[in-house]
């Protein structure tokens, strides 16, 4: 996935640590990978109205993801599969995409925070969890309007390779159009077939 850091840009000073937010986007979903960013902001080029994702409107994320890989001083998406969430679960999918995404950073962070309550094991950087960090962090704030924005930006993509769905509609959470989609056509291969809906329905199949 992509990640930007400009090494011309001057580190703030030593007495300010460097501090990454890390945010994941995608955990709720019936289908899709699920995303995390990591990004360290510069203190000294602030970027305004930054709040969590969820409650901009898809316009405003965009606008400010744009500005983020602009003006951080490092930020990195990335991504855990279909495949990886139905291997090892959820949550640890969600743990390898922050992993992934904090590696990904071309400045080694001071420490990280981490929105929620657990902190994924060989981070790499010391590390704290913090529950609805979006909301109090301006980092985590920044990195979870780029992994929400990344997100939504694949589900576009699913919805042009599978338009039946309604991908661009639910983005791949389980609303009444998707399940009703789904039970229609079936699953397609970015269906978390370890998901419960999806694993009944498959279950369903197999037994008619």
């Amino acid at each position: 996935m992509p990640n930007s850091s400009d090494p011309s840009v001057p580190l703030p000073s030593a007495t300010r640590p460097l501090i990454a937010g890390i945010d994941e986007a995608g955990r709720g979903p019936l289908a899709g990978p699920v995303y995390a960013a990591a990004v360290i902001l510069d203190p000294d080029n602030p970027i305004d109205a930054l709040a969590d994702s969820k409650t901009l409107s898809a316009s405003k994320r965009t606008q400010l993801a744009a500005e983020i890989k602009q003006r951080a001083l490092a930020w990195s998406i990335a991504s855990a599969s279909v495949q990886e969430i139905d291997e090892l679960n959820i949550l640890q999918a969600t743990f390898l995409a922050m992993r992934r995404a904090c590696a990904g950073l071309s400045i080694t962070p001071q420490q990280a925070i981490i929105d929620g309550r657990m902190v994924p094991k060989d981070l790499g950087v010391p590390a704290r969890a913090l529950v609805k960090a979006d909301r109090s962090c301006l980092e985590v704030a920044a990195a979870s309007i780029l992994a929400k924005t990344a997100r939504d930006e694949l589900c576009l993509m699913l919805d042009e390779c599978y338009p039946v769905y309604g991908f661009a509609q639910h983005k791949g959470y389980g609303t009444a159009l998707h399940l009703e989609r789904l039970h229609t056509h079936g699953p397609c291969p970015e269906h978390r077939r370890s998901f419960a809906p999806v694993r009944r329905l498959l279950a369903a199949t197999s037994d008619s």
